[in-house]
């Protein structure tokens, strides 16, 4: 298969990915009516793996087809732009500090604090708009708890996930592990 229909169809299968890592499991939060989840994790990982471009479209459009299909249909322009840009952010990242194994973990540690903040900061921002400051400020604590569980889920999945050849290919990888 060549490289550029690989990408794509990885870009499909990450999209899918968040789609369904956003809709898996829903913890309720106060203020706003949304919920954790642990789809971020599949965003970072998005990035990191797919790079900046393909990750931002992966990213952005799994995460907004969960709230398209969840309901939360106010969301989904919000959505797009705040997980993309996680996984813009992260993709940019782990190209300019992942050149060893050590610092290519470290930047997916980053990209997780990346979406730590992106995803807190970016929500609070749009929903004062639409719940006001109260309201707002009442979802950071969630995000942020979403933002730790993506981190660490990334984590853990990211050495698993660049065993595998393509996967370790589309990401940058050379051939040794």
């Amino acid at each position: 298969m060549n490289s550029n229909l690989k990408k794509i169809v990885m870009t499909a299968l990450f999209a899918a990915l968040s789609c369904v890592a956003t809709m898996s499991i829903h913890i309720p939060t106060p203020g706003t009516g949304g919920y954790i989840h642990p789809g971020d994790a599949v965003v970072i990982l998005s990035g990191v793996i797919l790079g900046p471009v393909y990750g931002l479209l992966a990213g952005g459009i799994g995460s907004a087809m969960a709230d398209l299909i969840g309901g939360y249909f106010i969301y989904v322009p919000i959505t797009f732009v705040i997980k993309g840009l996680v996984a813009l952010v992260a993709g940019l990242i782990y190209q300019k500090l992942g050149h060893s194994s050590k610092t290519r973990f470290t930047a997916v540690i980053l990209g997780g604090v990346a979406d730590i903040v992106l995803v807190a900061g970016g929500y609070c921002l749009c929903e004062i708009f639409l719940y006001g400051v109260s309201g707002a400020l009442a979802s950071v604590p969630a995000n942020i708890i979403q933002g730790i569980g993506g981190l660490v889920i990334s984590a853990i999945l990211y050495p698993a996930l660049i065993a595998i050849p393509d996967v370790r290919q589309l990401a940058g990888e050379r051939a040794h592990s």
